[in-house]
């Protein structure tokens, strides 16, 4: 018998769209410019969208948490949220404003099924820029930059995780060809993406990494490919436009 066709199911996103950015600019060029372009991105595609610029490493956790008490608290239907977070990173950690650390799996937990109720089996979705800084180490090798995966097979995390997808950005890089180029790369071809195409959003992932995996970055004076990292527990489609 011939395969059957994926039955289409997707999430309901006909009620209120919640982001949240927290940025440090701090020691960031470009990141002006990325925060403008997230603007114009969640205005276009009907989000009420909250910016926090340069905060430390407690409160990128607070941040989160006022997120989640807000996101429980609305009286109307909730569809999905956004978090976008971008700093200076290392290994599953982000650099507050402060230099402090904080750890990632913190910061996502704020939002999982165990904790927050409003958005349990709803689509969230996390952006992370994070950069590792000018100070390389010289005997590092040149694939640096990486985020360590921040999913665990243990029997508890896969329910309290799901319908929800990781944006990682690796490195940040600049276009070689276009010095010019204002913001990240990463940022701002998502942005492009995002406003211009339509489609499921993994879909639309999947665009934004052809376009970064073609595109060569110089980084330190070396061309180098970059792309995201996608981790998704999607269980529908999630359509924004």
């Amino acid at each position: 018998s011939s395969p059957q066709p994926l039955e289409e199911e997707t999430y309901d996103m006909s009620g209120a769209r919640l982001a949240l950015t927290l940025c440090v600019t701090k020691a960031r060029e470009g990141s002006e410019a990325d925060l403008d372009a997230l603007e114009r991105m969640f205005q276009h595609l009907g989000f009420e969208s909250t910016m926090k610029r340069d905060p430390t490493a407690q409160q990128f956790q607070e941040e989160l948490e006022k997120f989640q008490q807000a996101i429980d608290a609305r009286e109307d239907f909730v569809s999905c949220a956004f978090v976008v977070l971008m700093a200076h990173g290392l290994e599953g950690r982000l650099k507050g404003e402060d230099e402090k650390m904080v750890e990632l799996e913190d910061l996502f937990q704020a939002l999982n099924n165990k904790n927050c109720r409003a958005l349990r089996a709803k689509p969230k979705v996390y952006i992370v820029q994070a950069c590792r800084g000018e100070q390389r180490d010289p005997g590092e090798p040149v694939t640096g930059g990486h985020l360590v995966m921040i999913t665990e097979n243990t029997p508890e995390t896969i329910p309290t995780y799901t319908d929800t997808l990781h944006v990682f950005s690796t490195i940040e890089g600049y276009i070689a060809y276009r010095h010019d180029q204002e913001g990240s790369y990463f940022i701002q071809t998502l942005v492009d993406v995002f406003i211009n195409k339509k489609g499921p959003i993994l879909e639309l992932l999947t665009e934004v990494t052809r376009r970064m995996a073609e595109a060569e970055m110089v980084q330190e004076g070396e061309a180098k490919k970059v792309n995201p990292e996608i981790q998704s527990t999607l269980r529908k489609r999630l359509y924004l436009q």
